[in-house]
C-alpha cells in the first residue's frame, strides 16, 4: 500500500531560509509572521495531510464518487468527515482576508499547505482549492452585497464553490458558449444551459454549493466580449445566508474518468436557475480569469504533489527491492543481491525526480510569495514587478510543472517494475491522477500559447525583460566557489538561449504565426527549466554558506548542492536543444495536408 509523508523539512528550508519569510516585515500584515509560526504551521499541516487525508487516497479512488437517481452525489467514505476536520482546523482560511473570517497569512504558507493536501490526496484537495478560487473571483469583482453574503461562508468552508465554463460544444473557445441569462424585474437572472466537466459540481460535504457560471445576456456581443459571470447557488439563500428552497440546478451525471475518481466531475443542468451577476455585464471572462489563474497555480502544485508522492514510494521501493549487483561490485556481499538503488539507471530516475520536486517546490512557493509582495508591498514598483512575475510564471508552473510531474510519476512507476503496474502498490493511481493535471484548467499547449502569445508581449515585454535581468543578476553575484559557480555559468548560457529564442519569435512570428504556435511548447519548457535552475542556484548558495559555517544538517545541505549540480548537468543543458527545435520553425510541422495523416 502506498504511503505519503508531507515534505516538511524541505518546506521549512524554502520558507525560512530561501524566502526568509520572517524577515519580510516591510510587507503589510506580515509583522507577526515569525519563523516559529511558519514552522509550526508547516509541521501541523503536514501532519494533518499525512495522517488524515493521505489514508483516504487509495480507498477513495477505488470507491469513487457516487451519483444517485435523484441527482445527488456522495463522496467516498471518510471524505465528508475529513472535510469537516479541515474546516475545524482552519486550513481553508489561511490566506483569506480577515474581514471575511480568514487569517490573512502569506500566500507562500497557503501554497505550502496546498502542496501537502495535493500530494496526500489530489481528489480531496480539489474541493477546498476550487472554493478558494471562487472566493477570489467574488472578492475581486463582486458587489459588497455579494461579498458579505458569500465570502464568509466560502472562506470558512461552510459552503463550497465551483467554476462553470465548459459546455458540450466548446472548451477553450469560450466565445462559443450557449448558456443564457435572462434578466428579471428584481435584478436577478434566470440561467439556462448545460455545463460539463464541473469539478465538485455536486457532493455531500457542504450544505450549499456556489456555482460561478459564464453565460450570455440577450443581445450580448458575439464571442468572448459578450460573456457575463453569475453566482448561482445550489440552494437559494436570503440576505442573512439562511438556506431556502432548492435552485433549478441539478447534476445530470458524473463522468467516468481515468483518474481522480473520488472527485465528482459533473454535467450540470441549469433550467431557469436563479443567478446574480458578478461585476459588469459582458465583463465575465475577465472576472473568471481571476479564478482560473488561481486554479492554474493550484493545478501546477497538484502535478508537484503527485510527483512527490510517487517519488517517496519509488525511493522506498528502490531501497528495499533486491535485484542484481552493483556494476562496481557487490554493495552488500552478505546478501543474495543488492537493492536496486545501486543501479545507475534507477538512480537517474530518482535524481530526476528529486531535482524536479525540490526545484518546483521552491519555484511554486517563491511565486506565491510574489503574490504577497503584489498585495502587501508599500513600494509601487515592487508590486508591479511581482505582478509581472506572477503573470509570466503562472502558465509555466501549470504547464511545465504538470508535464514534469506526470513524467516523474511514470518514472517512479518504472522503478517499481511490474509492481508499479499493479493496483495494490498504488503507483498506477499516481500516474492516472497526475495525467489530468496536464489537461484541465487549460491544456498545456494552451498554457504555452498563453505564455508566448500574451505574456511575452504584455506591457511591451516588461515582464520577460525583468525575468532575464533577474537571472543575469543572480548569475553575476557569484563568489569564486566551484560548488555552484559552474551552475551559475550553465544558467547564464540557458538564459542566453531563452533570450535568443524570444528574439527569434519577434523576428519570425509576426509574418508567420505558425512559427509561434509550433515553438511555444518548447519555449514554455525552456522557461520552466531556467526558472527551476534559478531556484537551484539560490538553494545551492544557501547550502554552501550553511556548510561553511558548520550550521544545521550537513547531509541535507550536501544533498542540496549535489542535486543542484545534477540539475545543471542533466536538465539545464536541454535548453539549448529546445532552442534549436524552436528555431526549426513551422514549415515541416504544418506541411502535410490533413489527409496525409492517415492512409487506412
Amino acid at each position: 500500500m502506498p504511503t505519503y509523508q508531507a515534505p516538511t523539512r524541505d518546506m521549512q528550508f524554502i520558507v525560512n531560509e530561501l524566502l526568509e519569510l520572517s524577515n519580510q516585515t516591510h510587507l503589510a500584515g506580515m509583522e507577526d509572521v515569525s519563523s516559529d509560526l511558519a514552522g509550526s504551521l508547516i509541521e501541523e499541516s503536514g501532519k494533518f495531510a499525512s495522517e488524515v487525508i493521505a489514508p483516504l487516497n487509495q480507498s477513495g479512488d477505488r470507491q469513487g464518487a457516487t451519483h444517485h437517481p435523484d441527482g445527488s452525489v456522495t463522496l467516498p467514505d471518510g471524505f465528508k468527515e475529513a472535510y469537516n476536520a479541515l474546516r475545524e482546523a482552519g486550513w481553508s482560511t489561511l490566506v483569506q482576508p480577515q474581514r471575511y473570517g480568514g487569517q490573512g497569512l502569506p500566500h507562500a504558507l497557503g501554497m505550502a499547505v496546498d502542496e501537502f493536501l495535493s500530494g496526500a490526496n489530489q481528489a480531496f484537495a480539489m474541493l477546498p482549492g476550487l472554493t478558494v478560487g471562487a472566493a477570489a473571483a467574488i472578492s475581486a469583482t463582486g458587489s459588497d452585497q455579494l461579498k458579505d453574503l458569500y465570502l464568509p461562508r466560502l472562506i470558512s468552508g461552510q459552503w463550497s464553490g465551483t467554476m462553470n465554463l465548459t459546455e458540450p460544444q466548446c472548451g477553450t473557445d469560450l466565445g462559443l458558449i450557449r448558456t443564457k441569462a435572462e434578466p428579471q424585474a428584481d435584478g436577478t437572472f434566470t440561467i439556462t444551459g448545460t455545463k460539463i466537466f464541473i469539478s465538485g459540481g455536486e457532493h455531500d460535504a457542504t450544505e450549499n454549493i456556489i456555482h460561478l457560471v459564464l453565460a450570455k445576456t440577450p443581445g450580448a456581443p458575439e464571442g468572448t466580449k459578450g460573456i457575463s459571470l453569475f453566482v448561482v447557488p445550489k440552494i437559494l439563500v436570503d440576505g442573512n445566508g439562511t438556506l431556502g428552497e432548492a435552485n433549478n440546478v441539478s447534476c445530470g451525471s458524473i463522468e467516468e474518468k481515468m483518474g481522480i475518481h473520488a472527485s465528482p466531475t459533473c454535467v450540470m443542468n441549469y433550467d431557469g436557475a436563479r443567478g446574480w451577476m458578478v461585476g459588469e455585464e459582458n465583463k465575465g471572462l475577465a472576472a473568471m480569469f481571476i479564478m482560473m489563474n488561481s486554479a492554474r497555480l493550484h493545478v501546477g502544485v497538484q502535478g508537484l504533489g503527485q510527483a512527490e508522492a510517487a517519488f517517496q514510494n519509488g525511493v522506498a521501493y528502490a531501497k528495499d527491492r533486491r535485484q542484481g549487483r552493483a556494476l562496481t561490485g557487490p554493495a552488500e556481499p552478505g546478501e543474495p543481491a543488492d537493492p536496486i538503488i545501486v543501479h545507475p539507471d534507477v538512480r537517474r530516475m530518482l535524481m530526476d525526480a528529486k531535482a524536479f520536486t525540490e526545484g518546483m517546490r521552491a519555484l511554486s512557493i517563491w511565486t506565491a510569495f510574489q503574490i504577497d509582495i503584489a498585495e502587501r508591498s508599500p513600494d509601487e514598483k515592487a508590486r508591479e514587478a511581482a505582478q509581472d512575475l506572477i503573470e509570466l510564471l503562472t502558465p509555466v508552473i501549470k504547464g511545465y510543472g504538470t508535464d514534469r510531474g506526470y513524467a516523474v510519476a511514470t518514472d517512479m512507476q518504472q522503478v517499481l517494475g511490474g509492481h508499479g503496474y499493479v493496483v495494490e502498490w498504488g503507483m498506477e493511481q499516481f500516474v492516472r491522477d497526475a495525467r489530468i493535471t496536464m489537461i484541465y484548467e487549460g491544456a498545456n499547449g494552451i498554457q504555452a500559447m498563453d505564455l508566448c502569445g500574451r505574456k511575452l508581449a504584455m506591457h511591451g515585454g516588461r515582464a520577460i525583460r525583468s525575468f532575464f535581468a533577474l537571472v543575469d543578476a543572480e548569475c553575476a553575484d557569484i563568489p569564486d566557489d566551484a560548488r555552484y559557480a559552474t551552475i551559475a555559468a550553465s544558467l547564464k548560457r540557458a538564459n542566453g538561449d531563452l533570450k535568443t529564442a524570444t528574439m527569434w519569435f519577434m523576428q519570425n512570428a509576426m509574418g508567420n504565426p505558425n512559427n509561434l504556435g509550433s515553438g511555444a511548447y518548447h519555449y514554455m519548457t525552456m522557461m520552466g527549466i531556467t526558472s527551476l535552475a534559478l531556484m537551484w542556484l539560490r538553494m545551492a548558495k544557501i547550502a554552501a554558506i550553511r556548510l561553511a559555517d558548520g550550521e544545521g544538517d550537513k547531509a541535507f545541505y550536501e544533498a542540496k548542492l549535489t542535486t543542484a549540480q545534477y540539475f545543471a548537468q542533466n536538465a539545464l543543458v536541454d535548453v539549448g536543444a529546445l532552442r534549436r527545435k524552436l528555431e526549426a520553425g513551422s514549415s515541416a510541422v504544418m506541411a502535410l495536408p490533413p489527409d496525409s495523416f492517415s492512409f487506412a
